[in-house]
């Protein structure tokens, strides 16, 4: 089975579903369409039965009785730059025991890791007495228009676990602003742009203005016909400090102080912003240059037990004008309930540990249940791939992930 998974892992990836043009039954593109036709096709294989909502989202069913939820997706972020693996490669790599491309960890890998648990179960003979159903969207990093489509079209089951975060087991999630800001400016330059997701980190921006070569020399700028570069690098945006955002250095150079005081520097004052959950994140991820200024989208992830509100005042205090491109409310469980107990014991029984429940500042689809809760494939102290160059999953997490997966749907259906 495990080598099944490598193949389908592999050939899943090869598919670039970051979001594309829409066409007729491909709301996100071809790849995207690809990708889940081709889930749904080897879940069908494996002897399930399936359920394609126009292209939006999947279902893979297991089992009769109370619905339980599992919601992965299977779109990613854009490429990026930086990679020495090809990203939409698949490629196996036996002598590091790794398979390398984008969707590796972000989400592919735990989604095949969850449909092959599902399919162990069932070969063992395993009757779950709630109907399990595997839900892959394909729209989870640029808008979350699959789960709004299925929530139209079907019955989200209230309770569930989202296989796209952290191990052991999350409890709580930040709350997620994606807002626009407008700085009105004479710009004595042109073409200023950068970045592509709101919620990934700009590893590069580009401007057109007057040469200073000590000035972008300083500041480790490339020119390329007649444009200055600013190469970063690139991360998740609830993570901002992982990455090196390509923005900064091109305010600098244009002596946009004012804007870059207000994006890297005080924040408005929100990066002070804490509870047991963190600290408030400020990642201005998307610039733009248009007709009377700059338009910078900017990724904020607040603490799981404040009001949008709250972060919204000091930012209509300072005068800039701004409009909300996205949102997503806190996530907050007691860390007693009967899912997050179940999940963080499974992960603290296959592994030897004895750790607790945790926060984060991602959003994942656990935010669609009554009660939900990410679960894993990261851990503490690996190296963190995921929306950066040469992502990749390692033939021990698969196994693990799949261990995992296997008993935690085995515990908490039976």
């Amino acid at each position: 089975m495990f080598n099944d998974i490598l193949k389908n892992l592999s050939q899943l990836i090869k598919f670039n579903s970051s979001k594309g043009e829409p066409e007729e039954g491909a709301p996100f593109g071809s790849g995207a369409k690809k990708a889940l036709d081709y889930f749904l096709s080897l879940a069908e294989f494996l002897g399930f039965k399936t359920k394609n909502y126009d292209g939006y989202a999947g279902e893979v069913v297991f089992g009769t009785g109370k619905d339980f939820a599992i919601l992965a997706h299977l779109d990613v972020v854009p490429a990026g730059s930086g990679w020495t693996h090809e990203p939409f490669g698949g490629e196996i790599d036996y002598e590091n025991k790794r398979v390398w491309g984008r969707g590796a960890m972000d989400d592919k890998g735990p989604a095949i890791c969850v449909l092959y648990a599902m399919k162990a179960l069932l070969d063992e003979g395993f009757k779950p007495k709630r109907r399990i159903k595997l839900i892959v969207g394909c729209n989870e990093e640029s808008g979350w228009e699959c789960i709004k489509y299925y929530k139209a079209h079907a019955v989200m089951p209230e309770e569930g676990f989202s296989p796209d975060a952290d191990f052991p087991v999350i409890y709580a999630e930040k709350g997620i602003l994606h807002i626009k800001l407008k700085f009105r400016e004479d710009c004595s330059f042109t073409g200023l742009k950068g970045g592509e997701y709101a919620n990934m980190v700009c590893d590069r921006c580009e401007v057109m203005a007057p040469l200073n070569l000590d000035k972008a020399a300083n500041l480790h700028l490339l020119t390329e016909g007649g444009k200055l570069i600013s190469v970063g690098k690139s991360a998740h945006g609830s993570t901002p400090d992982e990455g090196v955002n390509a923005i900064e250095p091109i305010l600098e150079y244009l002596g946009l102080d004012v804007i870059k005081d207000a994006l890297f520097g005080k924040c408005f004052g929100l990066k002070e912003l804490h509870d047991e959950t963190g600290y408030l994140t400020f990642s201005p991820n998307v610039i733009e240059q248009n007709g009377d200024g700059i338009c910078v989208t900017c990724d904020i992830r607040y603490p799981a037990t404040m009001k949008k509100e709250d972060i919204l005042k000091p930012i209509k205090e300072s005068g800039v004008e701004f409009e909300i491109v996205s949102e997503q409310a806190p996530l907050y469980n007691d860390k007693n309930c009967f899912l997050i107990k179940t999940l963080c014991g499974v992960y603290n029984e296959v592994t030897g540990k004895a750790v607790q429940p945790v926060a984060i500042g991602g959003g994942t689809y656990a935010r669609a249940l009554k009660c939900g809760a990410a679960f894993g494939p990261e851990e503490a102290g690996e190296e963190q791939t995921i929306h950066k160059a040469n992502e990749y999953i390692t033939f021990d997490k698969i196994e693990k992930c799949f261990k995992i997966y296997k008993l935690a749907i085995e515990r908490l259906t039976k």
